[in-house]
């Protein structure tokens, strides 16, 4: 059963931190850029509350002295204003203009590294594992990432800059007024980091239950005609709401302590900014301090806590992130497919002799699928895998491809033992049609192709022909060039099973693995698939796993499994002669007949 990853206990937030500020190490310099930006944006925008206050002390002082406002002194003070604002916001734009840049770098790096990543897993990794929450690694959570990295680093730089040079000038305006100011911060880092930690596991626990919402959409989207045809959809519908409750839950408390800083901390910014108003006024009043100093240091005090108000409120999308960038790194951390051994042996010319010697494997410790497995495969031979189902017969499979490795014995390949070729080279040697057809979106052209691009589109005709789909494709309003849909909803599954057929003799690979997709059509198109098979399979050396026995009786061997042992073996009229379970079980096919 897949699971959905990051279930467990949260690791290290600081580690997470860590990491998070090691991958951003490419763009150190553009991130010294923008920080150089927002100090200068910074430093500009703290000398504005001086200006105007000493444009008010010098409207005070020139009508208690003269009685009529100095306009020449004002309006040279309001210029300078306006250029400091004016050049302070030209300075912050092109830091958040940097840092969006980097951002989006970020992201799509993150992007490559995922889709590397998912290259290099093996399969029991998507064997064990919920797509739906991988494809949310890849889209929500990078996209959470992207989208809050910009904004996290320029509100958190700016503002530990602004509160830094915004402190000095209150200082430099009053020492006594500064220290008032000042009694919040203790308050506020206690409920900052009491609330932090119970915001990062709510938000943490949302990116988690996301993952499982998307692998319900996923798997009730693709499967819907088995639901509708079941009359499932009110169990669907009842299941999706539990989880998508669980969802809303979750979002809910994230959001609810993620936004509970600003408001706490707003009681003691405030309090904080009554009694410096209170004792402000007196200080003006016995003359310690001018109308328009007093005034700076309000818009200081102002500007001193907007930004720690700020921190408060970034606090949730700090978190958000750290738990998005944290599903994204366990996720990179995954156990990758061993290395290929090196040198690897190269089989030049593959001829198809194929041997399993005492092979025994197991998806878990506690359970065995195969046991002594044991056979020799001449080349050009055809061999049938038969037997109930959970005897093995596909695990057979995943060991010859090499998608898993024996975890005794070995399989050899001419001669050469797979462990010591590259998988890509083993999977080389070998075509395979599957049960379940497989095309993408784009051209039929361009799905005969796959695999094999640079095929002439004679070659493609020819290999169409032989598996007797050529005349279907010519029906269709742009031939070859007819665009296949997401779903392949437009084409018949014999025709898809055709198509693959097709595609696998345009890659012409030494060897072919074939799992028979008969079932699920017509007498007339199942004929054309067996005609098709044993054009593929002729001077191939070949392995069907076989669900009708009735065609495999021209085997040219037939392995009969059983809870992982091959308990018989031969052609199909010495299985009957024998009368064991081979002959039981092709006897159950027919029974009726």
């Amino acid at each position: 059963m897949p699971k959905s990853m990051g279930d467990g206990k949260p690791k290290n937030f600081g580690k997470t931190v860590k990491r998070f500020a090691a991958c951003l190490k490419p763009w150190r310099w553009s991130i010294v850029l923008a920080i150089v930006f927002m100090v200068i944006s910074s430093i500009l925008s703290v000398f504005g509350p001086m200006l105007l206050g000493n444009v008010t002390t010098s409207a005070v002082d020139s009508l208690t002295s003269t009685g009529a406002l100095d306009w020449g002194v004002i309006s040279s003070l309001l210029i300078w204003l306006a250029i400091l604002y004016v050049a302070s916001a030209i300075f912050n734009y092109l830091q958040n203009l940097v840092l969006a840049l980097v951002a989006e770098r970020y992201g799509q790096k993150l992007r490559e590294q995922i889709l590397e990543k998912i290259a290099k897993l093996p399969v029991s990794y998507f064997d064990q594992h919920q797509f739906g929450d991988t494809l949310s690694r890849m889209s929500n959570d990078v996209d959470t990432i992207a989208s809050s990295l910009a904004r996290v680093l320029a509100e958190v730089f700016s503002d530990v800059i602004v509160m830094i040079g915004t402190l000095v000038m209150m200082m430099v305006i009053s020492v006594p007024l500064s220290l008032i100011s000042l009694l919040v911060i203790p308050f506020s880092v206690f409920f900052i980091s009491k609330i932090a930690k119970k915001a990062q596991d709510c938000f943490r626990a949302q990116r988690t239950i996301l993952g499982e919402v998307n692998n319900i959409v996923e798997e009730d989207y693709s499967g819907q005609l088995v639901i509708q045809a079941n009359s499932y959809e009110p169990q669907a519908i009842e299941k999706f709401g539990k989880t998508n409750q669980r969802l809303y839950n979750a979002s809910w408390q994230a959001q609810f302590f993620g936004s509970m800083a600003y408001p706490i901390i707003s009681v003691f910014t405030n309090l904080s900014y009554a009694l410096v108003c209170i004792i402000g006024g007196d200080l003006v009043i016995k003359g310690k301090l001018a109308i328009g100093q007093i005034q700076s240091f309000l818009q200081y005090v102002n500007q001193f806590n907007r930004p720690l108000s700020g921190v408060a409120q970034i606090a949730a999308n700090i978190q958000g992130t750290m738990a998005a960038a944290e599903r994204v790194f366990n996720f990179l951390d995954e156990k990758e497919e061993a290395p290929d051994a090196e040198p690897a042996q190269i089989v030049k010319e593959v001829k198809g002799k194929v041997e399993f010697h005492h092979v025994d494997f197991s998806y878990n410790p506690e359970k065995e699928i195969i046991k002594n497995f044991s056979v020799k495969i001449k080349p050009d031979m055809q061999v049938a895998i038969v037997g109930p189902t959970g005897a093995g017969k596909t695990t057979i499979i995943n060991l010859l491809m090499r998608f898993y490795d024996p975890t005794n014995g070995y399989i050899s390949i001419d001669g050469v033992p797979t462990r010591e070729m590259k998988r890509a080279d083993v999977r080389k040697m070998f075509g395979m049609v599957l049960q379940d057809t497989w095309l993408f979106s784009g051209t039929i052209e361009d799905n005969l192709r796959y695999g094999r691009s640079g095929v002439s589109h004679d070659d493609v005709v020819k290999a169409a022909k032989m598996s007797s789909i050529h005349h279907f494709i010519e029906s269709l309003p742009h031939g070859y060039k007819t665009e296949i849909s997401e779903d392949s909803d437009n084409i018949s599954a014999g025709e898809k099973q055709l198509l693959t057929i097709a595609r696998a003799m345009v890659a012409n690979p030494p060897m072919m693995i074939l799992d028979e997709a008969t079932s699920n059509v017509d007498t007339r198109t199942e004929q054309l698939i067996q005609d098709a098979f044993a054009k593929l399979t002729h001077g191939r050396t070949s392995f069907v796993i076989a669900h009708r026995l009735s065609t495999i009786r021209n085997s040219d061997l037939i392995l009969v499994m059983k809870e992982g042992k091959i308990v018989e073996q031969g052609k199909h009229e010495e299985l009957l002669k024998e009368n064991g379970f081979y002959a039981e079980l092709y006897n159950s096919q027919f029974a009726d007949s």
